[in-house]
């Protein structure tokens, strides 16, 4: 059964890829990379224009391989399917040569944005590598050659080594000064008389300048697909921080055998020619730079096997992190909702309180008044000579705080 996946770049419908490719699960990175070959030869849009099934057929293949080559995602793929493979995303690539010129537009303005974009190289290149067809020029050891290859084309050179040199190992470089996109590929002498594809490498920038060099060292050499999560990072940039070391791939051929090996440079920009420099050096005077390479990415490695096992602990943290922010953000408003409440109940008693007051107030101060105009009421109708308001007290006895002690002086005396 096959899973539907969005994007005009990949097949409506997803089938086991050992099926699309007709290989075994056991089968060799070399048996993969054959079979796919052939088929994308057999299914490449140049050689079927008229055939919109053939296009299809291709995306599949394309897409089958990318997969399949790729171990990490080779090793998803046979413990969870095409889910594990959806949840880490994929990068597809696309065939300029059939992309049309409104698309290759498209295309060209993602790329200058910083949109990673893969490209495949074209079925005419890889047909007349495979036929043998193609025009090759020596490239001798210690030497260097310049040139300007048009788009979708390559230029290719043979290197010939002897047992010391490829003992010491072998470095192939390319530099463009200009900037230009372009490929470094390497193919194998195939059984049938042609070329195959067998290594490629994608230029990348290096100052003012792009570059791509293979390295063949009689070690397990890597290479490090820095687009592999550059669109993830832009989406989360802490999960494609901690997959950014997973594109560190081992290198399919870490060494080179005496004899002449092919290599070529393919013009990958989308609209110009790409101008290079290629050269060919031994590893023997560059003995320290190569144990350098050696002892970093074997750091890489190491660090690599930490982050997964940091990852975990990361993502517990950040749970438990979440978890209690999560119950700040709860309790700090509970604690504003009582406090709110409170305000409001006080408010209330307040305004509650001043409203009785203000009655009260008026209340007094009419009795008050009352009671002033009582009194003079009473004064008018009788007032005593004792100063009492009535005058009914007529025994002469005097209240103890009336007493009037001046007078009483005065008696005495």
């Amino acid at each position: 059964m096959g899973s539907k996946i969005d994007g005009p770049s990949a097949p409506a419908v997803r089938r086991d890829p050992y099926e699309v490719l007709c290989v075994s699960r056991d089968s060799t990175d070399q048996e993969i990379k054959t079979a796919y070959r052939k088929l994308a030869l057999k299914y490449h849009p140049d050689k079927n224009a008229n055939n919109p099934e053939a296009s299809e057929h291709f995306k599949e293949v394309a897409y089958s391989y990318s997969i399949l080559s790729d171990p990490e995602k080779r090793r998803q793929y046979d413990s969870a399917g095409f889910e594990a493979l959806d949840a880490e995303g994929m990068d597809m690539e696309i065939d300029l040569s059939n992309l049309g010129t409104v698309n290759t537009m498209f295309a060209a303005l993602f790329s200058k944005l910083g949109v990673p974009i893969k490209t495949t190289i074209s079925a005419n290149v890889l047909e007349e590598a495979m036929n043998g067809t193609v025009t090759i020029r020596p490239l001798p050891i210690g030497t260097s050659v310049s040139g300007k290859v048009e788009k979708q084309c390559a230029h290719f050179f043979s290197v010939t080594i002897n047992e010391q040199q490829a003992e010491a190992g072998i470095v192939i470089r390319v530099i463009s000064t200009t900037q230009s996109k372009f490929k470094l590929l390497y193919f194998e002498q195939d059984p049938h008389g042609g070329y195959g594809l067998a290594l490629q490498e994608d230029s990348e920038k290096a100052g003012k300048a792009t570059s791509a060099g293979m390295y063949f060292l009689h070690f397990q050499v890597y290479r490090l697909d820095s687009t592999l999560n550059a669109l993830a990072m832009a989406k989360d940039p802490e999960a494609a921080f901690f997959k950014r070391l997973e594109g560190l791939q081992p290198c399919e051929i870490s060494e080179l055998k005496s004899g002449t090996h092919i290599f070529a440079v393919y013009g990958d920009n989308f609209f110009k020619t790409a101008t290079y420099t290629i050269e060919a050096l031994c590893a023997k005077s560059y003995e320290d730079t190569t144990q350098k390479l050696k002892d970093i990415e074997a750091q890489i490695l190491r660090k690599r096997n930490e982050l997964r096992q940091f990852e975990t602990e990361y993502r517990k943290a950040l749970a438990r992190f979440q978890e209690v922010t999560n119950r700040y953000g709860q309790e700090k408003q509970s604690v504003d909702e009582l406090l709110k409440e409170r305000d409001n109940i006080h408010s209330s008693f307040t305004v509650a309180k001043i409203a009785s007051n203000s009655g009260s107030t008026s209340n007094l101060s009419n009795g008050s008044n009352g009671c002033s105009s009582s009194n003079r009421i009473a004064g008018d109708e009788s007032p005593g000579d004792d100063g009492t308001a009535d005058g009914k007290d007529k025994s002469g006895k005097k209240k103890w705080f009336n007493l009037n002690l001046r007078g009483s002086d005065k008696k005495l005396v």
